[in-house]
């Protein structure tokens, strides 16, 4: 058969083997660079850390304060790269969904805290991922 018999595709991933037999039968091997596993769960790991101390920095502001406790519920209920944020107050539950939006001393605190900081702040979120996990 005319032409190469072996074609190799390398890229920082790894790299694809391709060979042609004289009978015209086809094969190829793919073959990952040994780091590349390790390499991505670390990057994995760090966009996991980043996105969980994230989400508590950006959203404190939308959490209700009276004395502090529940915003460092959110602290200590949360393992930092856990993909688990977690306010764990006894009265979390009930000040995130059966109460109002807002609040008299700041309009931005209130119920549902996640989902207003989401709002506000998931571009920002996806974008930090991105960057540290390697994303486009």
């Amino acid at each position: 058969m005319a032409g190469n018999p072996k074609i190799i595709v390398k890229t920082p991933r790894g790299q694809v083997i391709q060979t042609t037999t004289k009978s015209g039968k086809v094969t190829a091997k793919l073959t990952w660079n040994p780091d590349f596993g390790d390499r991505k769960t670390g990057d994995f790991s760090r966009a996991q850390k980043f996105l969980d101390s994230e989400v508590l920095r950006t959203t404190t502001p939308f959490v209700p304060i009276k004395t502090g406790a529940l915003i460092k519920s959110g602290q200590l209920g949360t393992v930092i790269g856990s993909g688990q944020v977690t306010w764990n107050a006894p009265y979390a539950r009930y000040q995130y969904y059966s109460t109002s939006l807002s609040r008299t001393y700041d309009a931005q605190r209130g119920g549902k805290w996640f989902e207003r900081s989401k709002a506000t702040n998931k571009p920002a979120w996806i974008a930090g991922v991105k960057k540290i996990a390697g994303g486009r």
